[in-house]
């Protein structure tokens, strides 16, 4: 069974607009066209639906996580990159540029966690790491200049994951909470979502 957009937000509990803006990450397998609309199979929607939320508490130490929360990538005419948001379509290297800023942020409390989940429709798409290095631009924004790709997604119904991170630590993490579902509130590129108390990871000495 096929599902147009609308009827698959309305599975999901989200906006259209938010479920399209999902569908154009390519992160989603099977859709096609039918006439001028985009349908998306039934499994699909089910496989969404059913994911687990992060394990934040599992994993993280501290009492909050920043969270970027992006669109599916455009182009931009910028000297350090030509995307920003995230698409499947975008390789490694051109992902990490689209990804690290310029956002509008505290950065040291968004560094605070060690690590940046990227929502895109409260879905994690991808895991950045290495957020102890920025630049600022004199007017808000933060720029993570050594920020590491972990992982991210190709497929969020299966999923498939493309864990990139050298150390086994950021493997894990990554492997953790990507494809769950992260949903956050902000008025802003960069929410902050408070990790579950009864399991938060120990503080490591």
């Amino acid at each position: 069974m096929l599902l147009t957009t609308s009827q698959a937000a309305q599975e999901l509990g989200c906006a259209v607009t938010t479920f399209r803006r999902l569908a154009r990450t390519g992160a989603l397998p099977g859709l096609s066209r039918r006439g001028v609309r985009t349908v998306v199979p039934w499994e699909v929607v089910t496989a969404l639906r059913e994911r687990p939320e992060a394990p934040l508490g599992r994993h993280l130490p501290g009492r909050e996580v920043a969270v970027l929360r992006v669109d599916a990538a455009q182009p931009v005419a910028e000297d350090d990159r030509g995307w920003i948001g995230f698409s499947t379509a975008l390789p490694p290297e051109d992902l990490i540029k689209a990804l690290r800023g310029w956002w509008r942020c505290d950065a040291a409390s968004v560094a605070a966690a060690g690590v940046l989940p990227v929502t895109v429709a409260g879905f994690v798409v991808a895991v950045l790491t290495g957020l102890d290095t920025w630049e600022r631009d004199g007017r808000g924004r933060s720029c993570f200049t050594n920020a590491r790709l972990a992982g991210y997604v190709t497929d969020l119904a299966t999923p498939h994951l493309e864990l990139t991170a050298a150390s086994a630590t950021d493997r894990a993490l990554a492997q953790a909470l990507l494809a769950t579902r992260l949903p956050s509130h902000s008025g802003g590129a960069i929410a902050y979502v408070t990790t579950p108390p009864t399991d938060r990871a120990p503080h490591q000495h």
